[in-house]
């Protein structure tokens, strides 16, 4: 997967300055993204802080592992 070119707290600001008057068109090329960039960042982080938002990467990265693990442990155990 390709990393992110802004860190949490850059998106809650970017998405903090959508909230206000700023334009999301413009907003997209001050900071260097599409347009649609921003609306799904809206979705995705709109009404969070950072705190919250690390919390929701440090979970869906669990996950992950947990799910990587369970996995492997299938693999493993299925007869061939």
């Amino acid at each position: 997967m390709r990393k992110s070119l802004f860190t949490e707290a850059q998106l809650i600001g970017i998405m903090k300055q959508a909230e206000g008057v700023a334009k999301v068109g413009d907003l997209a090329r001050e900071h260097g993204a599409s347009s649609a960039t921003i609306y799904n960042w809206r979705a995705k982080f709109g009404g969070m802080d950072v705190s919250e938002a690390k919390s929701q990467k440090e979970l869906k990265n669990k996950r992950n592992a947990v799910s990587s693990r369970w996995s492997h442990i299938y693999r493993s155990t299925r007869k061939p």
